[in-house]
C-alpha cells in the first residue's frame, strides 16, 4: 500500500469525512475537523511504523480531532463522549442526515452503514454482507445518489463541481 498523504486521502477521505460528520452533525465543523485531520496525517505520516495499521491510525486521529473540537467549544459532555466512543450512535441531527439514512431501502442502508459509518473497507463489507464487491459498490453508489437527491429536495443543498453537497440547509422538515 502506498503511504503518501495523497494516497490516504484518495483511499479513505470520503469514509473519514462521513465518520466525522456522523459525530458532530455539522457540515462546516466536519470540514474543519477533516482538514485538521488530513494536516496531522500529513505532518506525522513518517512516524507510522506499520503501514498495515494506517486505517486505524487515521481514524484515531479523526476521533482525537473531534474530541479536541468539543473540548475547545466546552461542549464535551457525557453525551458527546458516548457518541465518540460509539460509532453507530445517533442523537442530534445534521439536518435530516440520520432520517435519510434510516429511510434508505435496507439493502442500501446496510451498505452505507458498513462502509461509511463503521469504516469497513468495501471488500470487507461485501464479505460481511455476503454479496459481491461489484454489488456492494453499485448499492453504495445508488444509496449516495438517493441521499444526494433527498438533501437537494428537502434541505435545498446544491451539488458542487465534484458532486459534493454545498450550500446552507433551508430544510422544510427541520423548519417545522
Amino acid at each position: 500500500m502506498e503511504t503518501t498523504s495523497r494516497a490516504i486521502v484518495e483511499k479513505y477521505g470520503e469514509r473519514l469525512y462521513f465518520f466525522i460528520l456522523k459525530k458532530v452533525k455539522d457540515k462546516d465543523i466536519s470540514n474543519d475537523i477533516f482538514q485538521n485531520t488530513i494536516l496531522k496525517i500529513h505532518m506525522h505520516l513518517g512516524q507510522v511504523k506499520k503501514p498495515e495499521k494506517i486505517k486505524s491510525w487515521i481514524f484515531q486521529i479523526a476521533r482525537n480531532e473531534t474530541m479536541d473540537h468539543f473540548r475547545e467549544r466546552s461542549l464535551l459532555s457525557e453525551e458527546h463522549i458516548t457518541n465518540l466512543s460509539n460509532t453507530q450512535s445517533s442523537s442530534n441531527k445534521f439536518c435530516c442526515f440520520d432520517r435519510f439514512i434510516e429511510e434508505l431501502p435496507e439493502n442500501y442502508r446496510v451498505c452505507i452503514e458498513k462502509v461509511y459509518l463503521e469504516g469497513m473497507k468495501q471488500q470487507e463489507a461485501a464479505i460481511h454482507l455476503d454479496i459481491s464487491l461489484a454489488n456492494l459498490k453499485a448499492r453504495v453508489r445508488r444509496a449516495k445518489s438517493i441521499l444526494k437527491q433527498r438533501f437537494k429536495e428537502c434541505c435545498k443543498y446544491s451539488l458542487g463541481e465534484r458532486g459534493n453537497l454545498v450550500g446552507e440547509p433551508d430544510c422544510s422538515y427541520c423548519a417545522d
